[in-house]
């Protein structure tokens, strides 16, 4: 091998998952005499089988991976990292930013996202569901990844080398606040984690219903731009993401996904216009889910209100505690 990784020395692995498109892809890349893992899939037996069996496939063990590289913490991309912990010894790489999150005081993380879920509508069962939700994941994110193992906490802009190959990590936030891709431009390659996604826009869940949902959309779009630049300068011929089909349409599909949050934004104007009183932002995710679960949805529908209400195309005034929107007297009647 010539110490770069083309198409032919990067394996991919399925794990199953419980929503569309009904898997999670790690990777498996072989660079001269190095190993390895980028993403780790999902926890649990079933997922440990499919990763032992994928190296064995190779005729490689667990024991034999020297590099492990993450593209966020989100649970079916940590999964498997305490199997890989156990039996080898990597070098671990992860966002900068993970650190930090992990390093957060879990009971200052239960009153914001409190907060946020109390002045979006949600009561109850629901408010306690999305408190319980968020401090529970982080908890359980933080076990699945023990930030004292990490070796590298990798920043965009600060280029790395596994086996002679050279990684551009590229900052992409939206659909999580600190998510990286991978950019191998010696061969073309890009490693997109959940961005760059062929079948569907990921959810901008960012930081979910904690302080930096305001932040959620401006990060998206501006992630958006870094890959746009990526498919101009260097467009990689290979995208290599964690769901859905490998493919070589960055620039399509980046563009795609530009539209969508476009559409999602004015979609969610257009749901404050025809409310019969200032909706909140649980009106507008129930409208939106209908006989669905609120769970993941509801924190893209704040983050657009927020930014909606930021640029000035709709305003809030908060009634009993919950944020309620409505348009600007100004605004322009609808099409």
């Amino acid at each position: 091998m010539d110490g770069h990784a083309d198409t032919s020395s990067v394996h991919r692995i399925e794990y199953p998952v419980d929503w569309p498109p009904g898997h999670v892809a790690s990777y498996l890349v072989e660079c001269e005499d190095t190993l390895t893992l980028v993403d780790a899939g999902m926890p649990g037996p079933q997922c440990e089988s499919v990763l032992r069996g994928a190296l064995a496939d190779r005729n490689f063990d667990v024991a034999d991976l020297d590099c492990l590289v993450l593209t966020h913490p989100h649970v079916d991309h940590v999964g498997q990292v305490g199997t890989v912990l156990d039996e080898a010894d990597p070098t671990v790489y992860v966002p900068a930013g993970v650190g930090d999150r992990f390093e957060r005081d879990l009971d200052d993380l239960e009153t914001a996202v409190r907060e946020t879920a109390t002045a979006a509508g949600l009561t109850d069962d629901q408010l306690e569901g999305a408190v319980s939700m968020a401090v529970e994941s982080l908890r359980r994110n933080r076990g699945l990844l023990p930030p004292e193992r990490v070796d590298h906490w990798v920043r965009e802009g600060d280029p790395f080398e596994v086996g002679g190959t050279r990684v551009e990590p590229i900052h992409t936030p939206g659909h999580q606040a600190d998510h990286c891709c991978y950019h191998l431009p010696e061969s073309g390659v890009l490693v997109a984690g959940d961005m760059a996604i062929e079948p569907f826009r990921p959810v901008a869940l960012h930081a979910g219903l904690d302080r930096e949902v305001d932040e959620a959309i401006d990060a998206f779009y501006a992630a958006l731009d870094r890959l746009d630049d990526l498919a101009e300068t260097d467009d990689p011929r290979r995208v290599l993401p964690g769901h859905g089909p490998a493919h070589a349409d960055l620039a399509g599909v980046v563009r795609r996904d530009r539209e969508s949050l476009d559409r999602m934004l004015d979609r969610t104007v257009e749901a404050v216009r025809n409310a019969d009183e200032p909706p909140s932002a649980l009106d507008v995710t129930e409208g939106r889910v209908r006989d669905r679960g609120i769970e993941y949805i509801v924190a893209e529908v704040v983050g657009a209100l927020r930014h909606l209400e930021s640029a000035g195309r709709l305003e809030s005034e908060t009634v009993d505690g919950v944020r309620r929107y409505s348009l600007p007297e100004d605004a322009s009647p609808a099409p």
